[in-house]
């Protein structure tokens, strides 16, 4: 056992010397100066925390609570701005939790709104006149035509791979 190990033990040996589980370290400590002085030295300690005694309250000790409650008491509210810090300083955030939740999602949304809002009007649309889009709609027709012309042109041709015949 190392000595890191045996000093994360101490405190097994210490309230329960006669166990089992502390054979090894029981070992180690005899075994290791620096251990057994660390040993030694915790429990020195443990006997002069058994030996303490705590202090008997004042007999006012009441009394005296009661009349300082009652003066906390009387006095007046303190402000909302007081209150709300005192709330923001010594609060866990659980009641805020909800709030910044909804928050979060209502700024998410109106980022979200404004990005899309604002790709779309990246590129305006100019409209055109009347002339130009009966133009581009010829045109596209045009395109349609000579597609279809170039599907009907293949589909003439035999599928056997065999070249059709000159007609003459």
């Amino acid at each position: 056992m190392n000595c890191r190990n045996c000093q994360s033990a101490f405190p097994d040996l210490l309230l329960d010397p006669a166990s089992g589980s502390n054979a090894a370290a029981r070992e180690h400590v005899v075994s290791c100066a620096a251990c057994e002085k660390e040993f030694r030295s915790l429990k020195a300690t443990f006997a002069l925390l058994d030996s303490w005694q705590a202090p008997e309250p004042s007999p006012y000790f009441d009394q005296k609570l009661t009349i300082r409650l009652r003066e906390e008491q009387a006095l007046a509210p303190a402000g909302w701005f007081e209150r709300l810090k005192s709330r923001l300083l010594f609060n866990t955030g659980r009641q805020f939790r909800p709030a910044l939740a909804g928050a979060l999602a209502l700024v998410l949304l109106v980022g979200g709104g404004t990005f899309a809002d604002l790709s779309t009007f990246s590129h305006p649309r100019v409209e055109a006149s009347a002339t130009v889009q009966d133009l581009q709609i010829l045109d596209k027709n045009d395109q349609a035509l000579q597609t279809m012309d170039q599907l009907l042109q293949d589909d003439s041709s035999p599928d056997d791979g065999t070249s059709a015949p000159p007609t003459t």
